[in-house]
């Protein structure tokens, strides 16, 4: 058994999807988190830059003393989980390849569309790692960044939050897809948006749900656990404005034990 903690990072708040999920499958697990707000958005920076913050919260997790890593980002994912895993003394998950095997586990998935941020579908990521065990399946990939604004001002669930979603995503409307990556952790909290607008029929998939898959997978394969009889506190931290973090928080980490304060990297 191990008792230390896990650490998950993203851009800014689309990981508290990952944690939402964190607590369901591994409760007994302690968390920190490192919401980089103060350099938020992550998904219109070069990958070089991207690389360089994901490396510089990898180091405060180094000192934290994690026992994993999770990448919960997409963009970061696509620009430094191979500098992380090889750079960090700790294993590190990101959200890219479980999803694209998550997708490729639908019944249907001749076509599997990706939505995510600028630089996650200019690189291609997802089409990259869908091809590498797929060849043959069909890949539309979407650009939505206005998505996430939609979750980082706390509109999900609102008028604007359904016109954007119908605006970003009606490409789909003359590219009909089976299966849908939900390619950026913001995507979650607007799932019901995303399936109103393309219909019961498109199976939605959460590459969050997949990592803490991965995640649970390795914990267990190498004994590492934690076995604390009581839920522990986690950690949650904001490069920028903590405020935001906690309303979040609020919102979408019901009955959660954790605390929120600011961090300067």
């Amino acid at each position: 058994m191990d008792k230390r903690p896990i650490g998950i990072m993203d851009s800014g708040l689309g990981g508290l999807s990952v944690i939402r999920i964190m607590n369901q499958q591994l409760p007994h697990e302690k968390l920190i988190f490192v919401s980089d707000q103060g350099h938020f958005p992550y998904g219109t920076r070069t990958q070089q830059d991207v690389c360089q913050l994901a490396l510089n919260i990898g180091e405060f997790f180094k000192r934290q003393n994690v026992k994993m890593m999770i990448i919960a980002c997409n963009t970061a994912t696509a620009a430094a989980l191979p500098t992380l895993q090889q750079k960090m003394p700790f294993p590190v998950i990101g959200m890219i390849a479980p999803g694209a095997k998550g997708a490729l586990q639908q019944e249907h998935h001749d076509s599997v569309g990706v939505i995510g941020t600028a630089s996650t579908i200019k690189n291609h990521a997802y089409e990259k790692a869908l091809h590498q065990l797929d060849p043959d399946v069909l890949v539309v990939e979407k650009a939505a960044q206005p998505l996430v604004s939609i979750v980082e001002h706390g509109q999900t669930g609102t008028s604007l939050a359904k016109q954007t979603v119908d605006e970003q995503l009606a490409v789909f409307d003359q590219q009909p897809v089976e299966t849908l990556i939900l390619g950026c952790t913001h995507f979650p909290f607007l799932a019901a948006e995303i399936q109103q607008k393309l219909g019961k029929k498109v199976t939605l998939v959460d590459p969050a749900k997949e990592a803490v898959n991965s995640a649970e997978k390795w914990l267990i394969s190498h004994d590492a656990c934690n076995d604390a009889a009581l839920l522990p506190q986690s950690q949650l931290y904001s490069t920028g404005d903590v405020k935001v973090l906690e309303s979040g928080a609020n919102q979408w980490l019901s009955n959660s034990n954790y605390t929120c304060a600011h961090l300067e990297l």
